[in-house]
């Protein structure tokens, strides 16, 4: 592993029993054995390297931090990868948070910034996009919601929401009142987190979930065990019930919170994702809870849904105990055909990884057994993501960490108090279902010691490979390149041409000589942020032609054969056989 991740678990394991050490004997491999492994491996040219330079991107998250230790300045904000103007390629727009929590700025206070990509990488294009959101901003998702060809983004805050409709040329206009997407209750009661565009019922307009968080109360203060001051945590306040918006197809949203059924339970949300967990076709949402049980909605076909994640597995770990969800992602992450889920947590909880046992029985935790437990158990996650990082035929995964309690000053080069939070990121390696925390091989992701918190991904350059970019606190954003491997690769669109829009959630399964993978166009996942939704397949050695079969939203099966690789390709519904 990496010298800072090395250092951290040390530390650790100094003050707990569970630290980097030998994990349980079903876990795969000891750490000894781990390290020997490694050791044996020959020196392979980093897999991620620090593109600050190359794409100049020159953002800073502001929390609005000034002393006081209040709790929102803590959770961070995410970043979206899309393509803002229509210019096929992806920008990048990062979301800040602002003085008084809420509270009106002034002129020169900090804003949520859009980045256009050119030909010398990225430009400050804020002023002129109307994306300056000057709001206390958390999250943000990315989808069209009215048809019209051109991607719409909606940004989470503190406080009201914000619905930004594209003009197609890079230009936003707020469309938030217009819509209808207007809340009630105080800015207190309205901490949005996590966001998803998604079509619930199938009428081919992208309906919208929306996470929430607790009831912010900024007379409450916390101490830790010394009497410091120091950052609450959820439980300190009142839960939350999340919405979801129903797209009347008119441009207008109506709020179904209580006729979906979404009402009955109330979470501290951080983490979302919309998928079809049950395999009857229909999108899902599953809720990552910082603290509380997570949910599981499963979608009943007409309009409303049902928590049932206690049932399927997915609710709590093992040991039947909930922890503290930060980010999420659904995944086939052993290629069977099926989506797991992953989520992150906190210090002294593991990561969790719940294996999907198909057919739509549901969930197993299976952390321990994919190798997952040990490692992530000294460090506190947030943004995740899937992505093939060795083009080899199965995801990786990778975790921007950072701590919400103070600990030890670190090697960190933040200012304080960020300096007693900072930790460094995880990339984990799969082999077949099994996963090792990566070395040295993993490059620059895993080198800085800092507060990550939102984590998107996307081909910023074309080149067949995935790169990451990294909203962090109280210090720059991160923009990490992924070297060019030797393995194949095929990046896959998914459009509509009914609907005039990328068709998100369509289900997209590649089979190869070497078997299948399968992949959701859908980009909301991890913690706060979007991502290209794009569907990535990294081939391996196989070079020949594959082909691809596409279960489209509405439920249409299509197959598009002798697909060729090394190619970014856009696959058109009505054009495949039946």
């Amino acid at each position: 592993m990496s010298r800072a991740v090395f250092a951290l678990c040390l530390a650790f394991t100094l003050t707990v029993v569970l630290g980097c050490g030998p994990g349980p004997a079903d876990e795969s491999g000891s750490a000894a054995a781990a390290s020997e492994a490694a050791a044996a491996r020959p020196a392979a040219e980093p897999l991620l390297i620090d593109a600050d330079e190359l794409w100049r991107v020159a953002f800073s998250h502001d929390s609005g931090a000034q002393g006081e230790l209040v709790f929102p300045e803590m959770m961070g904000g995410g970043v979206a990868v899309f393509d803002a103007d229509g210019d096929h390629d992806l920008d990048l727009y990062f979301v800040s948070g602002a003085p008084g929590l809420g509270a009106d700025p002034a002129p020169s206070g900090p804003t949520n910034r859009l980045f256009a990509q050119g030909e010398d990488g990225y430009a400050d294009v804020t002023a002129k996009s109307g994306l300056g959101d000057a709001g206390y901003g958390t999250g943000v998702a990315v989808g069209d919601i009215d048809n019209d060809g051109d991607e719409d983004v909606f940004v989470a805050n503190i406080g009201p929401d914000t619905l930004y409709k594209g003009r197609g040329d890079g230009v936003f206009d707020d469309a938030t009142t217009a819509a209808g997407l207007v809340s009630s209750g105080s800015r207190a009661e309205q901490w949005s987190t996590s966001a998803a565009f998604c079509d619930i019922d199938r009428d081919g307009y992208l309906d919208l979930y929306v996470v929430r968080y607790v009831i912010f109360d900024a007379s409450i203060t916390c101490t830790d065990q010394a009497g410091r001051r120091e950052y609450c945590g959820p439980d300190s306040f009142e839960d939350r019930t999340d919405q979801l918006w129903h797209n009347r197809g008119d441009g207008t949203f109506e709020d179904i919170t209580s006729t979906a059924g979404l009402d009955v339970v109330t979470g501290a949300g951080l983490g979302v994702v919309c998928d079809d967990m049950n395999d009857d076709g229909w999108v899902d949402f599953y809720v990552a809870n910082d603290g509380d049980p997570n949910q599981l909605w499963i979608n009943q076909h007409d309009g409303t849904f049902i928590d049932d994640a206690l049932i399927m597995g997915a609710s709590v770990n093992a040991a039947g105990l909930h922890e503290a969800g930060m980010g999420v992602v659904a995944a086939d992450f052993d290629n069977d055909a099926d989506f797991d889920l992953f989520v992150t947590h906190l210090r002294d909880e593991t990561n969790t990884y719940y294996r999907n046992l198909g057919n739509g029985v549901g969930f197993e935790d299976q952390t321990v057994r994919a190798g997952l437990a040990t490692a992530s158990t000294p460090f506190t996650g947030f943004g995740t993501a899937a992505v093939d990082l060795d083009l080899d035929g199965d995801l990786d995964l990778a975790i921007s960490n950072g701590r919400v309690k103070r600990g030890a000053p670190t090697t960190s080069t933040l200012p304080p108090p960020w300096n007693l939070y900072g930790e460094p990121n995880l990339v984990y390696l799969n082999d077949g279902g099994t996963f090792r925390l990566a070395g040295d091989e993993v490059g620059a992701f895993a080198e800085p010691i800092e507060v990550g918190r939102g984590l998107a991904t996307g081909d910023l350059d074309d080149d067949g490979d995935i790169d990451f970019v990294l909203n962090n606190i109280g210090g720059p954003a991160r923009l990490y390149r992924a070297e060019p491997r030797d393995g194949h690769w095929l990046l896959v669109d998914a459009f509509d041409p009914r609907l005039n829009r990328r068709a998100l959630g369509a289900r997209i399964v590649l089979t190869s000589a070497a078997g299948r993978q399968l992949r959701t166009v859908q980009g909301t996942m991890s913690y706060l942020s979007s991502s290209d939704p794009r569907a990535h397949f990294g081939l391996g050695s196989e070079s020949g032609p594959v082909s691809l079969e596409v279960r489209w939203p509405d439920g249409l099966v299509e197959t598009f054969a002798d697909v060729a690789s090394d190619r970014s390709i856009v696959l058109r519904r009505g054009e495949g056989s039946r």
